[in-house]
């Protein structure tokens, strides 16, 4: 039993806050409190699995109960006997629960009840309940008391990679920590310094699929490794890892997508049936399409989206990608992200995953040939046009040419009165301007060319505005000279309800109805 193997994932778990990858704020705000005696009764871990939420409590565990100093420390020093027995699961004061199994309220009675006795061999009692979102209604309501006021021997560090189901008066009373995806880079150096301790090759590009393929989650990652391992006896190669995976080369990807933003549908095809025939998964295939597609539109001319050294593809595949993006917009590279994106529940549905994903390539490749919405506006904006010319020459010749006026000719009108005007403002459909005029100016004089007037609001834009106009439709300038005082004259509109009041139908329509008033005239 002694010989059995111990897999990556276990054997080179965090045993202290220095071996925390990839969690630099979680790792410094907790020494911190440690070092200034700021310790909380009740954390909460939250973030993807295997990015060290339970490591971290067990580590938290340990530097509160370390027999290598008068009180906790942020260096647990791994050998004392509390340190073994926390990181073998053993220790007397320090519970790991599983939530999943334990979710009842009367699991949740047991713990508080023991909770009461002080500790045997440590300094406190650590309760560490994992995947605590799976706690009933009741056992989270049994633990709110003593969450929020514990003995002070206790402490409650809770774990959960499902954080909105964790109800928010259990969250209320924890100090929360986000616990972030573990960076590409991070992992890479990580599995490599493993490679290493354990005496196997690993390539760089090996270590990248398994970096990226692991998602930000250590324990995912070296997992891959450990099965990579296992089937390679210790040369893990970049070929390797692909066969495993069940993915294509990203050079072979790329070659892909450029024969499809070619619009030859027989050389795309042909592609696929010679990846498919080669083992690789289409599900995933069309993973990798669409990472390919997102960083071409990341690298795109059209957006400048910053730094793009970080993608995936070598410095040949980049340029490839560069050469591509000269003769695809923006908008095509859209459309095709779309198309996958809705293909991706189809092939998880399709009985046929390969024929799936031939209609998927054809329906791609007809989309991108397609114009986008402001060149089919423009192209429609042209067509209307020339329908336009045609039907202009078509009627000039079917009729019998009449003399036209000039521009000069047609432009000029005569206005002799202040009513001539406000008809004139009316026909040339200056709404806002008749507007104004009609109810707001007296006219006290009115000569061609000369109009002294009293505005009752005092618009400083009317005069420059009416006077701009009448030069337009006179073809001559007009002086406007404004009146400080009232010329007692009644405006457009007033002049109309009088007109209307004197008139006999009027009068009689208005008879008819008590208090009745004219109230405007439009």
């Amino acid at each position: 039993m002694e010989n059995n193997y111990t897999v990556l994932a276990r054997k080179y778990r965090s045993q202290d806050f220095k071996s925390l990858i990839g969690q630099e704020v979680l790792v410094k705000t907790l020494t911190t409190a440690i070092n200034t005696s700021r310790i909380a009764h009740a954390y909460i871990f939250t973030g993807i699995r295997g990015t060290g939420k339970t490591s971290t409590a067990r580590i938290l565990a340990k530097a509160l109960n370390c027999q290598s100093a008068d009180g906790a420390t942020p260096n647990p020093c791994g050998v004392c006997e509390n340190c073994r027995a926390i990181a073998a699961g053993q220790h007397i004061d320090v519970m790991e629960i599983d939530a999943a199994s334990h979710t009842g309220v009367d699991n949740m009675r047991d713990i508080l009840d023991a909770a009461q006795y002080r500790p045997t061999n440590g300094r406190y009692k650590v309760y560490i309940i994992d995947e605590v979102h799976m706690l009933s209604t009741s056992a989270f309501n049994a633990l709110l008391k003593t969450l929020e006021e514990p003995p002070a021997h206790v402490i409650f560090i809770l774990a959960t990679t499902e954080i909105r189901k964790v109800p928010v008066t259990i969250l209320s009373r924890c100090q929360r920590f986000d616990l972030v995806r573990v960076p590409v880079d991070t992992l890479k150096k990580h599995f490599a310094w493993i490679a290493e301790q354990e005496n196997i090759q690993l390539s760089d590009e090996a270590n990248e699929l398994l970096a990226r393929a692991a998602d930000g989650s250590v324990r995912d990652g070296l997992s891959l490794l450990d099965q990579a391992i296992a089937q390679t006896g210790g040369q893990v190669d970049e070929k390797a890892v692909l066969d495993m995976l069940k993915r294509a080369d990203r050079g072979v990807v790329v070659d892909l997508m450029k024969a499809l933003l070619s619009g030859d549908v027989a050389a795309a095809l042909n592609k696929v049936d010679e990846i498919y025939n080669n083992g690789a998964d289409l599900s995933m295939l069309l993973t990798d399409m669409m990472e390919w597609t997102h960083w071409a539109t990341r690298m795109h001319p059209a957006l400048n989206a910053g730094d793009v050294t970080n993608s995936p593809y070598t410095a040949d595949q980049r340029d490839q990608i560069h050469m591509l993006n000269s003769r695809v917009t923006i908008n095509t590279l859209s459309r095709i992200w779309q198309v996958m994106v809705a293909a991706v529940p189809e092939m998880q549905a399709a009985g046929n995953q390969k024929q799936c994903f031939d209609m998927l390539i054809i329906r791609m490749m007809h989309i991108a040939d397609m114009p986008s919405v402001p060149e089919m506006l423009k192209q429609q904006e042209s067509a209307n046009r020339v329908r336009d010319v045609k039907n202009i020459l078509a009627d000039r010749m079917a009729k019998p040419s009449a003399p036209t006026k000039t521009n000069t000719e047609s432009a000029v009108c005569e206005i002799q009165s202040a009513a001539e005007l406000g008809v004139a403002l009316q026909k040339s459909k200056e709404i806002l301007l008749y507007s104004y005029y009609s109810n707001n100016i007296e006219i006290a004089e009115f000569n061609d060319g000369h109009i002294k007037y009293f505005d009752r609001k005092g618009d400083a834009d009317f005069p420059h505005k009416l006077a701009t106009w009448l030069m337009d439709k006179t073809g001559h300038a007009w002086e406007l000279i404004r009146a400080q005082e009232s010329v007692h004259a009644n405006t457009i509109n007033e002049q109309k309800q009088e007109e209307l009041v004197a008139d006999p139908l009027v009068a009689s329509a208005m008879s008819l109805f008590e208090n009745a008033e004219i109230v405007g005239v439009k």
